[in-house]
């Protein structure tokens, strides 16, 4: 629509309108623009505007979201929630790091003592698969020296080497949790440790900082 119709249109608009009327504006889909004292059904989603009686925009209501935005929306939303916990969680973490462990003495002690407790938990295992090792030898060999002279295998002695081929791969399966966890807590220590000097250096810069603006503030740099 021409600029001067458009601003003739309102003024018409304007001066035939009650006192207590209100004005709206929009545009249709062929980028006309249009006045009036009701929008178009068709157009109550699409941005419109009020109008006060000097033709000035008192109220604007934007376009209503499509399908695809809503979603963006919503997918947007979901991502910054996850960040903002993640956050929490990582501050959470550092909390607790700095309150357990004051230097970093006492972070390698905590490993050395978790990697001690699992080392023996490991030497069990060990011991207990040698055993059983050597007892199913002994079995295989008994039902071998059987069945070469010609004999029958007694039941007992089939399910016993039964028993200790399970009871082999059950020690085996537990020695190799051990291994799991001392890899897991080599990794997790040295992921603290870390992060423990991160912070302590974080730390120390802020103070350091303070500092600098308290001897500024004092007259004491020059």
């Amino acid at each position: 629509m021409n600029r001067k119709y458009s601003h003739f249109l309102l003024l018409l608009m304007l001066c035939s309108l009650p006192a207590q009327a209100k004005l709206y504006k929009w545009v249709d889909d062929d980028g006309q623009t249009h006045f009036g004292d009701k929008v178009p059904n068709q157009y109550l989603s699409k941005e419109h505007q009020e109008l006060n009686h000097q033709g000035a925009t008192v109220n604007t209501w934007p376009p209503a979201e499509t399908e695809e935005q809503r979603l963006e929306k919503l997918k947007s939303e979901r991502v910054r929630k996850e960040e903002e916990k993640q956050a929490q969680l990582k501050a959470k973490r550092d909390r607790v790091l700095l309150d357990t462990y004051t230097t970093e003495r006492d972070l390698v002690a905590a490993k050395t003592a978790r990697l001690d407790a699992v080392g023996s938990q490991l030497q069990l295992s060990e011991s207990l698969i040698a055993d059983t090792e050597r007892k199913l030898e002994a079995t295989e060999k008994q039902i071998t020296s059987i069945k070469a002279s010609g004999n029958k295998v007694p039941k007992n002695i089939s399910d016993k080497m039964v028993r200790e081929e399970k009871q082999l791969v059950t020690h085996r399966k537990i020695a190799q949790g051990h291994l799991d966890r001392r890899q897991k807590i080599n990794t997790q220590f040295d992921g603290y440790l870390e992060r423990f000097r991160e912070l302590k250096a974080e730390k120390k810069r802020i103070k350091d900082e303070r500092e600098a603006r308290r001897r500024k503030e004092l007259g004491l740099d020059h």
